[in-house]
């Protein structure tokens, strides 16, 4: 079936993008509920069964029946509907769901055109999807022109909404000078998909492996920011001969509770655990404030504020709690001693999120690297933050080399 944007009430679905829009803005939701909306619409002139909703939403992998409750659900609140206001998916006892209201085709494409962003075609964005080895579905971005430059992925990103995010943009104008950056959204995040078996660090290193073989990449230089620097060490160690430089910043070996050398550090780790799941859970905002002064300690509170929205947006508390515990525990010290390719470590010296000793315990383990600090407090280097150019200069002279 032709790819198509469906217009209905105040909403439009791009089933093409797999983006669905009210008055023109990005309603964030769970891939799988967009998936679901999808098909509904797309087959609006039937009911249809639950097993083949199933079927469609869970890929043709066994889904248990008891998954498409909270998929209905969140595909309903995301266009304004629920279980007694039904005006768009009505349950039709016994039988399955149909999409009711009335539908507007606002456009069509065909299936095997690319989805290119109507603001991002001047700079040649696409984002397309791929399967990881166990199947989750992580969607990708090629941005840019040049020889490619691949980032890993690190939490709080969404495909869709990184370029209008301050947390964010700057790295675009910056990374994509002459070269092609090709970015995804981890799984559990963005437009990935957000229900998943595990959140392993093997799992996040085979979706990295999925994304640069669906872009048909062989060799290329490999950023990590963050946690994503322990995959990008891992995938580099992995795959020694696909990596030809790699670029960590903010980054680290060990997680907190593998870091905890005695029972204070263990407990410290647990408090810093310990608030950031009140914040997730409760969604409290002097909870999340802290949290995001700990990603960018120089920011305002206004600026703390607007990164715990974009939170709520890139992903579900319940995911948001697992990618914390898992963090808290990946482990690379037993072999970034296997990465074989020129290592450029870039940190900020009072990192408030991920202390500096870090980054030289980084660099005593790769044998090829070099160590960079920059008078920064920042975990992620902001647009007005002095480092920031600083941090350019060093990337693309090091990639030049």
């Amino acid at each position: 079936m032709g790819s198509a944007v469906y217009s209905f009430g105040q909403y439009e679905l791009d089933t093409d993008r797999r983006r669905l829009s009210r008055d023109g803005q990005p309603v964030p939701t769970e891939p799988q509920a967009v998936d679901l909306l999808c098909h509904l619409v797309e087959h609006r002139d039937r009911v249809v069964p639950k097993k083949e909703l199933l079927h469609t939403v869970g890929r043709g992998r066994p889904v248990g029946e008891a998954a498409l409750t909270p998929w209905l659900r969140t595909a309903r609140l995301a266009i304004g509907d629920n279980a007694t206001r039904q005006q768009f998916i009505r349950t039709v006892r016994g039988r399955g769901y149909q999409f009711v209201a009335r539908v507007t085709v606002a456009s069509t494409t065909l299936p095997t055109v690319p989805a290119v962003t109507a603001a991002a075609e001047a700079d040649h964005e696409v984002i397309r999807f791929c399967l990881s080895a166990d199947g989750t579905r992580i969607a990708y971005a090629t941005t840019g022109e040049g020889p490619p430059l691949v980032k890993t992925a690190n939490w709080l990103t969404h495909l869709d909404l990184d370029r209008t995010t301050p947390m964010w943009a700057h790295w675009f104008d910056g990374l994509t000078r002459g070269r092609q950056l090709i970015r995804y959204d981890e799984r559990g995040c963005g437009l990935s998909e957000w229900t998943v078996p595990s959140f392993t660090l093997d799992d996040l290193v085979d979706d990295l492996d999925s994304v640069v073989d669906a872009a048909g990449l062989d060799r290329f230089p490999l950023l990590g920011v963050s946690q994503g620097g322990a995959v990008a060490v891992a995938y580099a160690a992995r795959r020694p001969e696909r990596v030809s430089r790699l670029v960590l910043t903010a980054a680290y070996a060990r997680g907190r509770q593998i870091l905890a050398a005695d029972d204070a550090e263990r407990d410290a780790a647990q408090v810093d655990l310990n608030i950031a799941r009140a914040g997730w859970r409760s969604q409290d905002s002097s909870f999340l404030r802290f949290f995001a002064s700990q990603f960018l300690a120089d920011a305002t509170p206004a600026e703390w504020d607007a990164f715990a929205a974009y939170q709520r947006q890139t992903t579900s508390p319940a995911n948001g709690l697992r990618f914390l515990e898992e963090f808290t525990r990946i482990d690379v010290s037993g072999i970034a001693h296997r990465v074989t390719c020129p290592t450029l470590i870039i940190h900020s010296r009072d990192d408030a999120r991920v202390p500096v000793t870090q980054a030289l315990e980084l660099a005593t383990l790769i044998p090829d690297s070099r160590l960079i600090l920059l008078e920064s407090r920042n975990h992620l280097f902001t647009a007005a933050d002095p480092a920031w150019p600083t941090f350019l200069s060093h990337l693309y002279n090091f990639l030049a080399e």
